[in-house]
């Protein structure tokens, strides 16, 4: 299989170069024909340009993929190239394990007491139950719009990010103790605030006649234990998402990533794809974001530690600041009794942060689904979605495939047993790779608006500062009104596909988009807008026969 894999990826690349040769007369009788200046102009938006559907592309992350393709540790799973590699293989297996257990040191606010609790098997978070139940892998972000270097300006309490719970909801057997009420805060450190969400539903129909619907949610936070939000706070619900293929994504090279921007519409599409742009205090560099549903990280390692710190409680060499916000005195006190553990007075050391970067890099791609090796052929009805894909213009975002640079080690250097060597080699397993991740890394603006955040009583009437306010936010179609870096309050990044048909195979309850809205690939779809609508209208526009083509492909990546 490795071999066979490696043979493909070859024949793929060769392909590219023969077909590119051809266009440019280099390849044909001769290669006699008129020279021209600058690359042809794009095809039409009406007449795309589908690929030929490969054996190769079954093989979603190349080399770094997995064939484990069909159960519940789908998304947790290493290449075979490590897996055969011993010292690879324990590097591997240990960042599992820390990324599975408590740490040292966690709290005392959080969201989680593992990455495991937000990233349920490596896979995308769930919503709660109902709006007595408190978030857990969901989240929401805190801030009050940018500043002048489009920095995220925080809440004076409660910072960029809202924590549900206090240290206690994880150190006994009753996860309530460290959840917020009103007037606490005083003598512990208990959760910021509690979060629900309340959905209408709203019925449409394809142009066939067939009905669906999807369900629009009103985000609200009561409970605020340390004091009232900033004027003019602004809200973002985040979901975990899928942890597979982070490491190939990071190797893509950056100027792949930023070719594929379209700032002014330039080919007519539509579609204006930008790069978010992200400062890496791993690096002191800013770079490309690549990671976060607004692109908002730039590394894996600077991805992981910003987790650590808002989701854990669980400071790093990255991230060494306590998330203790102004007027939060329990939690600053809690946090000067925890023990002192490694230099600068953090809660997690380099070693292990090393750790659970590799194993965050390294989790792999699944096969695809749909292809007879037997027969060396994929079902028909999965080639004709994916020719719908393109056609309708999915692929002005999602885009099928790139080919990996050197996949470079880790800034914080290799592991070796219990200690880190300087200089790390590259990843060879995530070097030179045809991948087929669909999306761009880019941002773009999917449409929708939102109300400011208002203060509610419970029967929805204003409530004055100082009360016990219920705080609400409500947004048309999927924005948030928050920005973050360069991305607007409309603005996403295009997430990956690999792995779509998979989420609810390994979490059966999980759901789609930012904040897990869509229940099914289907609703997703239909709630794309902004640069999107063109697209989600021509799926509107397909008979039923075309629709069920378009969701098998989507469910066979």
């Amino acid at each position: 299989m490795e071999n066979t894999r490696k043979l493909l990826g070859r024949v793929v690349l060769l392909t590219v170069l023969l077909t590119s040769l051809q266009a440019c007369g280099g390849g044909g009788s001769g290669g006699s024909g008129p020279v021209t200046q600058g690359p042809p102009p794009p095809p039409p938006p009406s007449d795309p340009v589908v690929p030929p559907l490969t054996a190769a592309e079954r093989f979603s992350g190349g080399a770094a993929g997995t064939s484990v393709n069909s159960n519940n540790v789908a998304f947790s799973q290493a290449p075979p190239g490590i897996q055969s590699n011993f010292t690879l293989d324990a590097n591997f297996k240990g960042g599992n394990a820390i990324f599975r257990n408590d740490n040292e040191g966690q709290g005392p606010l959080m969201n989680a007491s593992t990455c495991q609790g937000c990233h349920l098997r490596d896979g995308r978070g769930r919503l709660p139950a109902d709006s007595d139940t408190p978030f857990s892998s969901i989240f929401l972000r805190v801030g009050l719009g940018n500043d002048a270097d489009n920095n995220v300006i925080p809440d004076a309490i409660y910072g960029t990010q809202l924590q549900t719970f206090g240290l206690a909801s994880f150190i006994g057997n009753d996860p309530t103790a460290g959840l917020s009420s009103f007037g606490g805060g005083a003598t512990e450190a208990i959760g910021e605030g509690f979060g629900f969400i309340e959905y209408e539903t709203i019925a449409g129909t394809y142009d066939d006649g067939t009905p669906y619907e999807l369900r629009l949610p009103t985000y609200k936070v009561r409970e605020l234990s340390y004091g009232d939000f900033s004027a003019g706070v602004q809200l973002s619900p985040r979901i975990a998402q899928q942890m597979i293929g982070l490491g190939l994504l990071g190797a893509i090279p950056e100027a792949d990533i930023l070719a594929n921007e379209d700032l002014n519409d330039a080919d007519g599409d539509g579609i204006s794809g930008r790069a978010n742009q992200s400062f890496d205090p791993t690096t002191g560099q800013t770079a490309v974001g690549r990671y976060g549903h607004k692109a908002s990280s730039a590394s894996v390692l600077q991805q992981s530690a910003d987790a650590y710190r808002g989701d854990l409680g669980v400071t790093s060499s990255v991230a060494p600041e306590e998330s203790c916000g102004t007027n939060q005195a329990s939690c600053t006190q809690a946090a000067l009794l925890e023990p002192d553990q490694f230099p600068g007075d953090v809660d997690v050391s380099d070693l292990e942060l090393a750790f659970v970067e590799f194993y965050s890099r390294l989790l792999a791609v699944p096969d695809r689904r749909g292809y007879d090796a037997a027969t060396e052929s994929w079902d028909p009805q999965i080639v004709e979605g994916r020719t719908l894909f393109f056609e309708s213009g999915c692929q002005g975002c999602h885009t099928q495939t790139f080919t990996t640079g050197v996949g470079e080690g880790s800034v914080l250097g290799d592991i070796d047993l219990n200690q880190l060597v300087p200089d790390a080699a590259p990843i060879d397993v995530l070097t030179g790779q045809v991948i087929y991740p669909y999306t761009d890394l880019l941002l773009h603006d999917m449409g929708g608006s939102c109300q400011a955040v208002t203060r509610e009583n419970a029967d929805g009437s204003a409530c004055p500062a100082g009360d016990n306010c219920t705080y609400v936010l409500r947004c048309d179609g999927l924005a948030d009104g928050r920005p973050d870096g360069l991305a607007s309050g409309t603005e996403w990044r295009t997430p990956p596909l690999w792995g779509l048909g998979l989420v609810q195979v390994v979490t059966p309850a999980a759901t789609f988009l930012h904040d897990g809205r869509a229940r099914t690939i289907e609703e997703a779809v239909l709630w794309h807008g902004g640069e999107a609508e063109a697209t989600r209208n021509a799926v509107l526009a397909m008979p039923a026969s075309e629709r069920a083509a378009l969701y098998a492909f989507l469910e066979s990546l």
